[in-house]
This record gives structure tokens, sequence and C-alpha cells, in this order.
């Protein structure tokens, strides 16, 4: 059975077979894209590219990126850990043409890689394409559907509408109809029930999308309207985490190597043995293993938890970690810091920049810790309290004030406490809650989400720089 080392050194020699030239994943953080707070997808440092605006330094280029998927359009967050396949952090195994092939190469060579090389089963992939769209004036997708039929049978094909098979990195900027190829990874009894044709795209845990074929077309304007754009080309993003479920025969992304790495860390630091189930302290193995990714790597990329834009996001999911580790696993010390050793060497080939500065990552990660444990249990106190008092009371929803209070006082993001709200059942009032922090921002003259600050004694990174780490230049993976 391949390894996820295997499994991804074999997508990138396949394209380096296919004239493509190798380049290294750009930084999480997004730079010099105001639409964008960090890289969510795999073709974000090429926007540029598809729009004419610059030169490539291949018409044929792969790579595996490092992507998070936390803030706007794209945020999958509120699912990690109660699923096996969300993730904030993740890579984003992708091919791209710019101006080059089109339609049939990322068709026929996506199959040959998946049943040619991956081995696996036709029989369990599906395909869909664009049913097309009046409201943008964009038809089916005639070309792909006539690409994949004498390949996979029209029986399997699905079509998509626009939610599903149109691809949009954000509000504006490149997009257009795309190919998603599916796997049903489920037991035969269970494909004997129900063919997996039914439970595509209806977030069933192992009928799942595993590779999207994008095809640029098109510009969305700021008004909305969509131009042609300069030249067609080929983007497309494969999900390594659930690539290697498939592959390795698991039900869960975090069954795989991928991840099993980490997870044995956290046994060994709760004393808990991981059953990949449902109940909270499995979902917060999830949560840990997979926060642990988002954070290192972008504190490695330069950024660092704050109060402001993207280091306050990433604060939010550091302590969203050390909240799950705290209540349902018992971790009352800074234990977020012992997980980047194992996380640094598991990567040290692909991703070098997290090895390189592990020790910093590791520093900065503690010094959040130390801060967030001060006032975590006192805070979960007051928050039980406040839960309780309304229970006697009959009501459902946390005032917006005392979600305010939460936040200012303890440093529990509203989010969190909605976060814990909903797992009694319970909601928070969202308006009386920004109420609040316009008053605040009136009596203060500016906006502060918490008044926790740290990391003043934060040291200076060692090993590789910031600035090789946030650059966006391409370069070769050797």
């Amino acid at each position: 059975m391949m390894t996820s080392h295997e499994i991804r050194r074999h997508f990138l020699d396949f394209f380096r077979s296919k004239q493509h030239l190798i380049v290294a994943s750009a930084p999480l953080v997004a730079k010099n894209d105001p639409t964008l707070m960090f890289n969510n997808s795999g073709m974000a440092q090429f926007k540029d590219f598809f729009l004419g605006n610059g030169t490539p330094p291949s018409k044929r280029v792969a790579d595996t990126q490092k992507c998070l998927r936390v803030s706007g359009k794209h945020n999958d967050l509120e699912d990690v850990g109660f699923d096996t396949y969300h993730h904030t952090m993740f890579e984003m195994l992708g091919n791209w043409s710019f101006g080059d092939y089109f339609k049939k190469e990322a068709i026929t060579w996506a199959w040959e890689l998946l049943t040619e090389v991956y081995k696996l089963p036709k029989d369990r992939l599906y395909v869909s394409v664009f049913q097309g769209d009046s409201t943008d004036n964009v038809p089916f997708d005639q070309e792909a559907f006539d690409l994949w039929k004498p390949i996979v049978g029209e029986d399997r094909i699905i079509y998509g509408n626009k939610k599903d098979n149109f691809w949009e990195m954000g509000d504006t900027g490149p997009c257009g109809p795309c190919s998603e190829i599916h796997v049903d990874l489920r037991s035969p009894e269970e494909v004997a029930e129900k063919p997996g044709k039914d439970l595509v795209n209806a977030d069933h845990p192992q009928v799942v999308e595993i590779w999207n074929l994008v095809f640029m077309q098109f510009n969305r304007k700021a008004d909305g309207s969509l131009e042609p754009l300069p030249a067609r080309h080929v983007d497309t993003g494969m999900g390594f985490e659930r690539l290697c479920m498939a592959i390795q025969q698991k039900r869960s992304n975090y069954d795989t190597d991928v991840f099993s790495g980490t997870i044995h860390v956290i046994e060994e630091l709760s004393g808990r043995k991981y059953e990949a189930g449902t109940g909270m302290a499995d979902v917060a193995m999830r949560v840990i293993a997979d926060h642990i990714r988002a954070v290192s790597f972008a504190i490695a990329d330069g950024l660092v938890p704050s109060n402001a834009k993207a280091g306050y996001v990433i604060r939010r999911i550091l302590r969203r970690a050390i909240r799950y580790g705290y209540s349902y696993l018992n971790l009352t010390e800074p234990f977020m810091t012992k997980l980047v050793p194992t996380l640094a060497m598991q990567f040290a080939d692909v991703f070098p920049e997290l090895n390189a500065q592990r020790d910093f990552v590791a520093t900065v990660i503690r010094e959040e810790e130390i801060s967030f444990l001060r006032t975590l249990g006192t805070g979960l106190g007051r928050l039980d309290q406040i839960i309780s008092d309304l229970g006697e009371k009959g009501t459902k929803e946390i005032p917006g004030e005392t979600v305010f209070e939460l936040n200012d006082t303890f440093g529990f993001p509203a989010d969190l406490t909605a976060l814990i709200a909903r797992e009694k059942g319970l909601t928070i009032d969202e308006t009386g809650f920004q109420k609040a922090l316009q008053e605040q921002k009136a009596r203060l003259g500016k906006m502060q989400p918490h008044r926790q600050v740290t990391g003043s004694n934060w040291p200076k990174p060692t090993g590789l720089s910031l600035l090789a780490t946030t650059s966006q230049k391409p370069m070769r993976i050797l």
C-alpha cells in the first residue's frame, strides 16, 4: 500500500513526465492580493497568469499547494473534527495549463493517473459536468460531456449546477466550469443497497470528491458580470488527504498516515486511545491534529497570532484546539507546542520551512497556550454558570452582552462561545454582540476583539528567513 509520501511523489512525477514544471507551494498567507486573506486554492499564486498580467515560468506547471479555508467564500472550520474529510489546512495537488492544453488532456491524464498509476477501481469513480447557467449565460459543457462519455459511460456522469460545477476562487477573479471526479469508498454491501451516483454531492463521508478539473475561461468582474479571459487555461485541484484515504482504503482522512503520527502523540499526551468515533474525545483529537497543521505552517510562513485580520484567524484556530483538548482530553498544560517536532519532520522533504523554523514556531504556540490557559478554566466556569442560569429561565439564547463579556474578559471569540452553545443546544445573540463591540469601539476609538495581548517576548525566527518563506515566486522542488 502506498504511503502518503509515495502518493505525493507519484503525482509530481506523473506530471513531470507530461512536461510540467514542478514548483514550490506559495505561503498560506496571500500576498499582494486584496481579495484573499489566505491562499485557499492551488491556483491563487497563478492568478495573474490567468488574467494575462504576467508570464508563467512554464506553460505547464504542477505542485502541491498549502491551502487554508477558514474565512470568506470557502470556509470549512465548523465541519473540522465532526466529519472525516474537512480540514482547515490541506494540501491541494494540482496541474495547470496556461493557454496550452485544455479539456481533452486534463480529462485523459486525470483518468490515467487515478486508474493506471494509483489503481483506483474504475467502477467506484463518478464524474460531473456543468449543466449550464442561464443567469451567467454559460451553456451546458457539451465538450466535457463528450470527452467523459467514452471513458466512464453516460450512466456515471452527473450534471452539476453552478454551486457544484462552476468554480470561483472568490467574489471576483478567474473562474470557469469544472468537472469533478468522485470516489465511492463504501463497502460492497452498501454499494449494493444504493448506487454511488445517488450520493454524489450529498455530503456522504465515503462518497467524496477527490479531484476538480477547472476550465478557466472567464473573469468575474466586480459588478458580477463575466468576461472572457485572454486565453483558456486548465486549473486542477485534488485533495491530497482525501486521495490518501481512497488509495490507503481508509474510511477517514484521519486514519491515513497523513495524520496518524500526530494523533499518536496526542494519545500519548492525553492517555486516551483514539477510536475514530463520534465521541467528543475523538472529535477533539481530530480537531487538534488538523489545527496544529494550520497554525504551525501559518507561523512558519511569517504570520503570528494577533488581534487583527489574518493573525486573529490563526489565534482563533489555535484557541479552538486548546479548548477541545482542555474540555475533552483533560490537557490543562501547554500541549500543542509538543506536536510541532513530529509535524516538522513529517513534512521536511516537501515543506522544509516548518522544519527550518520549528523552534520558533513551537515557542510562539507555547506563549499563546500559556496565555489562553490562564483564563480558559475561569471562562469555561463562567460560561457553564451562564448556561445553567439560562436553563433555569427556560432561555435558549445567550445575550449579546454576555458573549461580549466572555470575549473581552476571557479571550473567548464569539464563534467559540457559539460553538460551546451549540453543544448545549443553545444559540447566541449575534446582533447584540456586534452592538456591544461597536459601543466599545466608540469608547476606545478602535476595535479590540479581546484584551489578550501576547507575543512581546517571541524570539526572532531562525533558520529559513521570513523573507524566503513569504516569497510568492514559484520555485522548483528539488
